[in-house]
């Protein structure tokens, strides 16, 4: 389990707040959200349950909140689209829209930060959440444990 995660839950998303409004553009925005998307169909597909908790977390996780919720909301479901398609398509586009911010660590290390803390945003990081967290790890060239993945 995430360590860091679960002993200062409460710390680190503070700390991940004053880091986030470093990244306060568009391509950072929708990689977060593509993150999202992944760990939503971390089972292989996206169900409406699965969909209204993460917009639920992308409305109510203070690390998002300062992107336009609307916008957040259609990209969000712009992705989803792409799932429901086919998964390995949803997939695909999502890694493709993450590895967009490949080379800027700063921004990669805050990112699967991000996607594990929505991934366990239901109070349960199980295995299937932590292979997407290593695969975005490895996708943006880092080493997933750094992150307990």
């Amino acid at each position: 389990m995430l360590g860091w995660l679960k002993n200062t839950t409460e710390n680190a998303r503070s700390a991940l707040v004053a880091e986030m409004s470093k990244y306060r553009n568009r391509e950072f925005m929708e990689a977060c959200v593509a993150a999202g998307a992944l760990m939503a169909a971390a089972d292989g597909e996206i169900s409406s349950d699965e969909k209204r908790k993460m917009i639920g977390v992308i409305e109510n996780t203070d690390e998002l909140k300062h992107f336009d919720m609307g916008d957040v909301i259609a990209f969000f479901e712009s992705i989803v689209k792409k799932f429901e398609f086919d998964v390995e398509i949803g997939r695909a586009e999502a890694l493709k829209i993450i590895g967009r911010i490949k080379g800027k660590e700063e921004q990669a290390r805050m990112l699967v930060r991000v996607a594990c803390i929505i991934g366990g945003a239901d109070g349960n990081f199980d295995d299937d959440e932590k292979a997407v967290g290593r695969m975005i790890a490895v996708d943006l060239g880092l080493n997933p444990g750094d992150f307990e993945l």
